[in-house]
């Protein structure tokens, strides 16, 4: 039995919907879809032209103009994400107890826009051009360190790079250092900032990207529909913070849910697919719920993976009726990526802001786009529009790249 138990007590998100939680929640329950062509730079010569992108992102609005010059992108849209969560946390600036507050990230990759000008730069006009702190910015830590920096947060402190999966780990692993006792007050969430050339380039590559709706972006993303094509990419970011009841409590903090349970959990089995018969995902959901000490037929609300790959929605599927069977068909079940696409290593973060709202708000987001009928997607993907239902508990996915899997489980806090 854990002695302690982990509450969220605040939210920060910028995202394709906004450039905050309540646009995120607003946009999302509306069923809008934040995905359009590309403006970050010039895509009219590569097959996909269509991203989801933080519209009217300002870092100074956050930070000095010098900080977020030497910063990248990834960082600055997670120093943002941060100073809303704490904010909305109730939590001082610096923190009270610093070596008691820890921070754990999640990003795929970092500060690759800055590893790319860094190459560019060397190539061009050699190394002593370079800036001494262009290239130490594009490492994945850095948006770790820029957060405890501000908010002195001297406890543990880490970063999760798997993948798609990094996310939802990192929210997890989080709650992992406050149930064994190593900080009672944890920053943490995702953030992604590829929507560049290499990114969307690179993803075309391997095919991974919808090529014939860049007149239709808003209709791109479309999981689980028998039309759909291929994920679309996206960023932002995700921050949520956890904290021990006790301590949430003491300040008269507001709850938006409780962390009960999460698990990893590798596929072995191939660089981009699912196992075609879902035993890792199926692995992961029935651990986490194992470590949730909750049965299938307590969740009521899943925040799929979703991706809107051919592959990906049908082997999702088949693993929710796996560890759900005769209780699949009841569940709601909606993917959010149909609205904001795919934020990669802050998808997972950002799914748990969703699962954390409905289950404060009673209501649950749709899956939009969903037009015509897979017959091996026969869930209820709450298809176009929000309904309403109280929830009591949630699960969420993510599925990545290398077959990270990691799975997570909120409750509402009674």
């Amino acid at each position: 039995m854990r002695q302690r138990r982990v509450v969220i007590t605040g939210l920060g998100a910028l995202t394709p919907l906004g450039r905050s939680v309540t646009e995120y929640w607003d946009g999302l329950i509306h069923g809008r879809s934040g995905i359009r062509k590309i403006t970050l730079f010039d895509a009219s010569d590569l097959p996909c032209q269509i991203a989801g992108e933080v519209p009217d992102f300002d870092p100074n609005d956050y930070m000095d103009r010098k900080s977020a010059r030497r910063m990248s992108r990834a960082t600055q849209l997670a120093f943002a994400a941060a100073r809303q969560a704490v904010e909305d946390s109730g939590l001082t600036s610096p923190m009270a107890e610093p070596e008691r507050t820890g921070v754990l990230i999640a990003t795929a990759v970092g500060g690759l826009d800055h590893l790319s000008i860094a190459m560019g730069i060397l190539q061009d006009k050699g190394f002593d051009r370079m800036p001494p702190l262009l290239l130490p910015h594009g490492i994945p830590n850095i948006p770790a360190f820029v957060i405890a920096q501000e908010y002195q947060c001297l406890g543990p402190n880490n970063t999760i790079t798997t993948a798609c999966a990094a996310g939802t780990q990192a929210i997890g692993e989080a709650a992992e250092w406050i149930w064994r006792g190593a900080a009672d007050v944890v920053i943490c969430g995702g953030t992604e900032a590829l929507v560049m050339r290499l990114g969307i380039g690179g993803f075309s590559a391997m095919r991974a990207l919808p090529v014939n709706y860049n007149e239709q972006p808003e209709s791109a993303s479309r999981p689980f529909d028998a039309r759909r094509e291929g994920f679309v990419l996206s960023e932002g970011a995700a921050m949520l913070i956890l904290e021990t009841l006790e301590h949430a409590q003491a300040r008269g903090a507001h709850i938006y849910a409780e962390v009960i349970g999460h698990a990893s959990a590798s596929d072995a089995y191939d660089l981009a697919a699912l196992q075609p018969d879902g035993l890792g995902a199926t692995r992961v959901m029935q651990w986490a719920l194992q470590n949730a000490e909750t049965r299938p037929e307590e969740v009521d609300y899943i925040n799929a993976h979703g991706t809107s790959t051919p592959l990906n929605d049908r082997t999702e599927t088949l693993a929710i009726k796996k560890v759900f069977q005769g209780n699949a068909n009841g569940l709601a079940v909606s993917s959010t990526k149909s609205m904001i696409g795919h934020a990669m290593g802050a998808s997972g973060a950002l799914e748990a802001i969703v699962c954390a709202l409905v289950i404060q708000y009673g209501h649950i987001p749709p899956t939009i786009n969903y037009e015509y009928p897979d017959p091996e997607c026969d869930l209820f993907y709450v298809p176009n529009q929000a309904i309403s239902r109280q929830v009591q508990v949630t699960l969420s996915n993510s599925f990545g790249l290398g077959g990270q899997n990691a799975c997570l489980v909120l409750k509402r806090y009674l």
